[in-house]
């Protein structure tokens, strides 16, 4: 299989932008540096090579290249992507070009960097969309009937829930499994996640009852699997209907078919279910430097963000069951009366 880095620079050579470049090797070292200095995976790397082509389709209509850009016209590229996409998406695109104009001044292709001191845009502060514990109560207990079709996807779907939620995966990292990853006795998985780094998780015993469940009636998709695909099928932890490795849009559908049959009021995706992970977690008080270790996160800051929807569920806590609020409130309404 040709590597990301590969992939990446066969779709941009097929593209009209490779020849405004100054030599091939630029987008090819770029790309390498990305892969191999870096470890960002090929998903990555084909975000990293859509977003400079973009950037090249604005410089082509200006008689321009990265090269010769300068900060001016870079400005104006941004100033164009605010009037199409959210204020996330333009962030990606102007962080891919900071990567790419830092990695030209660092091997001596530019000597200065005309993307210096370009701000992104300011971001709305969201809190992680999660699941409530009733809720991913009735997600993981909803019972199976006629209607939820196939018994063996069936099983196959319990056991993705019950480890995305007992051990906080992202879904990639659910679909790249290998059954040698799992450990059942010791209910221990271990997950590559971004930038390649390699993580020792643990998950429950619902998990484990699940996956046991799963394993035993995997083989009826196995042997459905094509020639082709075998090797690869037999080593991975879940499988399609056809018997090929699981997608990650897969389980995306798969979750959505999920809340709707649980009677959930909205359908999430798949990175919900880590996010709840984590927060109930924290409810539960859990502290917050272990679920790092746990979700894999490299800066606390990005973990931090779970505390503000747990405080967000404390003062709703409060407001619902506290007295003083309660008091409040019926002052409030004994002040409305009287008027």
């Amino acid at each position: 299989m040709a590597s990301g880095a590969a992939l990446a620079i066969e779709k941009f050579d097929r593209s009209r932008h490779f020849g405004i470049l100054v030599a091939m090797d630029i987008l090819a070292a770029w790309l390498k540096h990305l892969q191999f200095e870096r470890n960002l995976s090929a998903h990555s790397l084909r975000a990293y090579t859509v977003d400079l082509e973009h950037f090249c389709d604005f410089l082509t209509a200006q008689d321009s290249n990265p090269i010769s850009a300068d900060r001016e016209l870079i400005r104006e590229y941004a100033a164009s992507l605010h009037d199409k996409m959210q204020p996330s998406s333009v962030a990606r695109r102007l962080s891919a070009l900071r990567t790419f104009y830092k990695y030209l001044c660092r091997t001596g292709r530019l000597e200065t960097n005309p993307i210096d001191g370009l701000r992104g845009p300011r971001q709305p502060k969201t809190l992680p969309k999660m699941l409530s514990i009733d809720e991913m109560l009735a997600l993981l207990c909803k019972p199976l009937d006629g209607l939820d079709g196939d018994p063996l996807l069936h099983t196959r779907d319990m056991a993705i829930l019950e480890l995305l939620y007992g051990a906080g995966l992202r879904v990639s990292e659910c679909t790249g499994l290998d059954w040698v990853h799992v450990r059942l006795d010791e209910r221990l998985v271990r997950v590559r996640g971004k930038g390649r780094k390699t993580r020792i998780v643990p998950f429950g015993t619902k998990a484990v009852t699940a996956l046991v469940a799963w394993r035993a009636a995997r083989q009826e998709l196995l042997d459905r699997c094509s020639a082709d695909e075998r090797a690869d099928a037999e080593k991975a932890l879940f499988l399609n209907w056809r018997g090929s490795r699981l997608s990650a849009r897969s389980v995306a559908r798969m979750l959505e078919k999920r809340c709707l049959l649980a009677g959930l009021h909205r359908c999430v995706n798949p990175h919900a279910l880590r996010h709840s992970f984590a927060t109930h977690l924290l409810d539960a008080g859990s502290d917050i430097r272990e679920i790092q270790e746990l979700l894999g996160h490299a800066r606390l800051s990005s973990t931090q963000r779970y505390t503000h929807a747990s405080i967000a569920q404390l003062q709703r806590t409060y407001d619902r069951a506290h007295p003083r609020a309660h008091l409040a409130d019926a002052s409030v309404m004994h002040r409305s009366a009287k008027t």
